[in-house]
């Protein structure tokens, strides 16, 4: 009799898989960057693209935001495909809106960069700036219930992630915030 091998999942695999279903849904990480630019600009003039890329790609890195967005982007595509039962799948389908649990899963990434990540995922939900909008936009027939609110969550908690490590910088920090 064999022994069972413990489940062990690569996280490279994840990540790779994180990538790839982000590109599938026409997310690039330039577009992610250009909400962490909208939310920071007016707080760090100098800020470039190029610093708010590195941002989201460490948001990125993070195992919990890639269980959320293979989560939240599975679930949208079984919603466009039809495959969810009712009525969750009209409630997906038509991102119903006492359904929360997109902005929940959304929250799960939010959460670990703390007050700020919340204030700004609030902001840019309302005001669906940039590939928010097209991902919002329901006429396309495409369903992005949660991918809207999980790219707006990734953008919030960049700019976090930034804000926290200017703040350290004013204050001469010799070490960047670990997150």
């Amino acid at each position: 009799m064999t022994t069972p091998q413990p489940y062990s999942l690569n996280s490279r695999k994840v990540a790779e898989a994180t990538e790839e279903w982000l590109v599938k849904r026409g997310i690039t990480k330039i577009a992610v960057a250009q909400l962490v630019h909208f939310l920071q600009k007016d707080y760090f003039p100098e800020l470039t693209i190029d610093e708010c890329i590195v941002n989201v790609d460490a948001v990125l890195s993070k195992r919990e935001v890639q269980n959320a967005v293979l989560t939240g982007i599975q679930l949208d595509m079984l919603a466009e495909e039809g495959k969810l039962l009712p009525p969750l799948q009209e409630m997906i389908k038509n991102d119903e809106g006492l359904y929360g649990c997109d902005e929940i899963l959304a929250l799960s990434i939010v959460n670990v960069y703390g007050s700020i990540g919340f204030t700004n995922f609030g902001y840019i939900d309302k005001l669906k700036p940039g590939i928010l909008k097209k991902l919002n936009d329901k006429s396309s027939g495409d369903v992005h219930t949660f991918l809207d609110d999980i790219i707006g969550a990734i953008a919030a908690s960049a700019a976090s992630r930034i804000a926290h490590r200017k703040q350290a910088e004013r204050e001469g920090a010799t070490n960047p915030p670990l997150d």
